[in-house]
């Protein structure tokens, strides 16, 4: 008799021996041998799923069919192993809830951790996985208990999708600091044990709460970059009262992230300097993004001539930097603060001891400061520079983004190309 057929599913973990070093992955089309008993991936704790025993493998099965099952609502563009590749993926999004808003995508910014998750990067990516978190576009439809948008509306999502809502951070809107950690847009696990899955996609079903208002007058394709590029740069910002006239504002690489810091110093009427390593960002800074000074950081002259000058610095680039030399450029109670991802921070004690100088860390925004940030841009004509792409380029586009190959932010036209 020849064992029944388990449908497609995805494989949670699969690795011999010691289940410490077994990695989620995806196969297809096993058969089932025997009873197989329900238990939780040992990796991703996620449950219930099926333990197969197949030739000395350990097969941790989820229950959730994939894009081969024939009855999927949504159509996006996946990587399924950390090649990173991505192609035409088919899969199904929630039922929309008393509290959800389903969004026809129209748009989604292209961000460094799409390519950092779709290659696995940190050793946790679930495939198949659909990257995006600049996600734009139009209510489809809302649930009973809606109250701040209808269908027809520009709405946006950003890089989170849910927290507990309980927490001290998330009643102060602050939910992307949430205790108990908040849901990413794409590769999170949802209350519901489900993957999320991200704006390389036709719809998204998210709950009200993490759901931004684009202002009418507000180009839509524009709006993507600022759900993760602007507020990032814009939460320190803000945080650390560098909304103040006439203050100095250092400002360490000119990608996506930096460029925005650039016009919202611009715009809060500060004195803004662009740190950078290429002295082919000099026009660029200077005269189309309107920089007061820009510096080499090789140059020890040009540093030196800048000691003691900056009320604040933020760095955007993910690249090591001279931390000593950078503080030494701060005024007495200067803050450096990271947006970007160096592989290590390494300074003298004396060099923020003897300034009354400190070093600060930030992570996108909450709900509210995403709000405000969405609203100042439309009041105050502030538009990142974006090149707008077909889902089709989108492989292109994450390489050219490894290169920075960009100005300054890729976005994805979902609207027009995604068929």
């Amino acid at each position: 008799m020849v064992a029944p057929r388990l449908p497609i599913v995805e494989v949670l973990g699969s690795n011999p021996g010691n289940s410490k070093k077994r990695v989620c992955g995806q196969v297809r089309g096993f058969t089932q041998l025997g009873g197989p008993s329900v238990v939780g991936c040992p990796r991703c704790s996620r449950s219930p799923a099926f333990v197969l025993e197949i030739q000395g493998l350990t097969h941790f099965l989820e229950l959730t069919m994939t894009s081969d099952a024939g009855n999927e609502n949504c159509l996006g563009w996946a990587a399924r192993d950390p090649s990173g590749f991505l192609s035409p993926y088919k899969f199904n999004r929630r039922d929309v809830g008393v509290d959800d808003i389903s969004i026809t995508i129209t748009h989604c910014g292209v961000c460094y951790a799409d390519v950092a998750w779709t290659r696995n990067v940190l050793a946790h990516s679930k495939y198949p996985l659909v990257p995006g978190h600049e996600i734009v576009g139009i209510v489809k439809c809302v649930g009973s208990n809606v109250q701040r948008f209808k269908t027809g509306d520009h709405i946006g999502v950003g890089t989170y999708v849910n927290s507990c809502r309980e927490c001290e951070y998330c009643d102060d809107g602050l939910e992307v600091q949430c205790s108990k950690g908040a849901v990413f847009t794409f590769d999170g696990i949802d209350t519901d044990g489900t993957v999320t899955k991200g704006g390389y996609s036709s719809h998204i079903v998210v709950h009200e709460r993490y759901c931004y208002k684009i202002p009418e007058n507000y180009p839509l394709a524009s709006a993507a970059p600022l759900l993760c590029a602007g507020i990032t740069v814009w939460t320190p910002m803000m945080g650390h009262k560098m909304n103040q006239p006439g203050k100095s504002l250092g400002v360490i690489g000119l990608g996506g992230l930096g460029h925005m810091a650039v016009k919202f110093g611009k715009s809060f009427g500060l004195k803004v300097t662009v740190f950078s390593t290429s002295l082919s960002k000099k026009d660029e800074a200077l005269n189309l993004l309107k920089a007061d000074d820009f510096i080499i950081s090789s140059n020890n002259e040009e540093m030196k001539a800048m000691e003691k000058s900056l009320d604040f610095i933020i760095n955007t680039a993910s690249g090591d930097i001279p931390f000593d030399q950078y503080l030494s450029l701060l005024k007495s109670g200067g803050v450096l603060s990271l947006v970007g991802f160096p592989s290590e921070v390494k300074f003298h004690p004396a060099s923020l001891n003897l300034g009354m100088k400190s070093i600060s860390g930030s992570l996108t925004g909450g709900t509210k400061q995403t709000q405000e940030m969405l609203d100042y841009c439309a009041n105050h004509e502030i538009y990142p520079n974006i090149e707008i792409v077909p889902i089709q380029y989108a492989n292109e586009a994450l390489e050219r983004l490894i290169k920075k190959d960009v100005k300054y932010r890729f976005v994805i036209d979902i609207a027009n190309s995604l068929k």
